[in-house]
């Protein structure tokens, strides 16, 4: 079957999903959480065909992997979906004017929702049950790196469709050929929106190529500014978890900025990361800071292109500032617009920070391993928008909807 066919199969079957009780919806969604717990064996073993295709050294390799625990974690995100109040329906506003005419302003689904994605089986997953809980149909085109995966992922979620009485078309995983994506990207008649996530390659492929409208996912090139007020014991656990947490995710840190008054304690904040094995890649200053204190083996002289690198490993920048505005200036010049920290106890830089600083999402004290839709209490994620229209930051269920005017009269005519 082609792909307009598919295309409209899902389309003709979200007019079903309009209509259908909230508490069939939320019915699918925790039997669709048990379903894969269940079927977690099967899961482990297509996933393993696929794993055997990659270098465990690629940064790809962890978001590739499913083991039981996040399996079950998935699951646990997808009950927390199901029991989210479904933005759908609800009046942003309301009004009567002087003529008599009734207007309400009502959040509706956006349709049909496309996600181009690379190695992250878990965003299957996670797209169809935000997607479903807003009431979108789901297009999904993977990438070859995760084909096995998604494949068994995508027939459970029709398992459960069908096994509920609904249309399994609300689900449409494509091919993993580059002329599936081109096709997908140009399918204004089906699909209202297109959402790419993955490197920044494919993301600008899909913004350069798509006539479908793109919301963008963003790589997360993320900095922590370290100021002269800073609690050293709070930032050193706040460095260590933002950088080592999880490496290969876009909230990992990739570029410490440190205040040169602070240097002296270099050495004590990078502790954790010298017994985690983090290479460091540090300007003139920073290196004599910790030349006697880090092993040789894993710190190295930073270079250009050492700054706006997502790294995706255990490697880490550090730049150093002589003032808040030069590390408002280095950021400005090198981020993504994703997620950026400071660690400060000077309340005027802390305001200047969150004010001048143009990102998604911009911590005070905190991790940015925390820009995340569950930790959010959002359930899952479409993806982290970087862009300013329609959505920003962690994309949940009402980031899946748009709106209409609905009016109401008795018989008015404009003159």
């Amino acid at each position: 079957m082609n792909i307009s066919s598919l295309l409209e199969q899902t389309v003709k079957s979200t007019q079903e999903l309009l209509i259908i009780s909230d508490e069939k919806i939320t019915s699918v969604l925790l039997a669709l959480a048990e379903a894969l717990v269940e079927a977690h064996p099967t899961i482990l073993i297509e996933n393993k065909i696929d794993l055997q295709k990659m270098d465990p050294n690629d940064p790809r390799y962890d978001r590739l992997l499913l083991t039981k625990d996040r399996i079950i974690a998935i699951s646990n995100d997808i009950r927390k979906v199901a029991s989210l109040t479904s933005p759908c329906g609800e009046t942003l506003e309301s009004k009567t004017l002087s003529n008599g005419l009734e207007l309400k302003k009502i959040r509706v689904p956006l349709g049909v929702v496309g996600v181009i994605y690379e190695a992250r089986p878990n965003v299957t997953l996670d797209v169809f049950a935000l997607c479903f809980k807003s009431r979108n149909g789901t297009i999904l085109k993977g990438s070859r790196d995760a084909q096995a995966s998604n494949t068994i992922l995508a027939k459970i979620i029709k398992r459960v469709l069908e096994q509920q009485g609904l249309d399994s078309n609300l689900i449409q995983l494509l091919a993993s050929d580059r002329e599936t994506a081109l096709e997908l990207m140009h399918a204004n008649r089906w699909i209202d929106v297109l959402i790419p996530r993955g490197s920044s390659q494919l993301i600008n492929f899909v913004r350069e190529n798509s006539t479908v409208p793109v919301i963008e996912t963003g790589a997360g090139i993320v900095h922590t500014y370290f100021d002269e007020s800073a609690d050293l014991e709070k930032g050193a656990s706040i460095i260590t978890n933002a950088k080592t947490r999880r490496v290969s995710v876009c909230n990992a840190l990739d570029c410490l900025i440190m205040n040169q008054t602070r240097l002296s304690d270099l050495p004590a904040i990078t502790a954790s990361l010298k017994e985690k094995n983090v290479i460091l890649f540090a300007d003139p200053l920073s290196f004599a800071a910790l030349e006697s204190f880090y092993p040789q083996d894993l710190l190295k002289k930073a270079s250009e292109t050492s700054f706006g690198t997502e790294h995706l490993s255990l490697t880490l920048s550090i730049k150093t500032v002589a003032t808040i505005t030069e590390a408002l200036e280095h950021i400005h010049e090198f981020s993504s617009k994703h997620s950026e920290a400071i660690i400060s106890e000077n309340p005027d830089n802390i305001k200047l920070f969150t004010t001048l600083v143009d990102a998604a999402a911009v911590y005070v004290n905190a991790s940015t391993a925390f820009t995340d839709g569950a930790q959010f209490d959002l359930g899952a994620e479409i993806g982290i928008s970087t862009q300013k229209l329609h959505a920003r930051g962690p994309m949940g269920l009402k980031e899946l909807t748009s709106y209409k005017w609905v009016i109401k009269g008795n018989g008015q005519v404009r003159p």
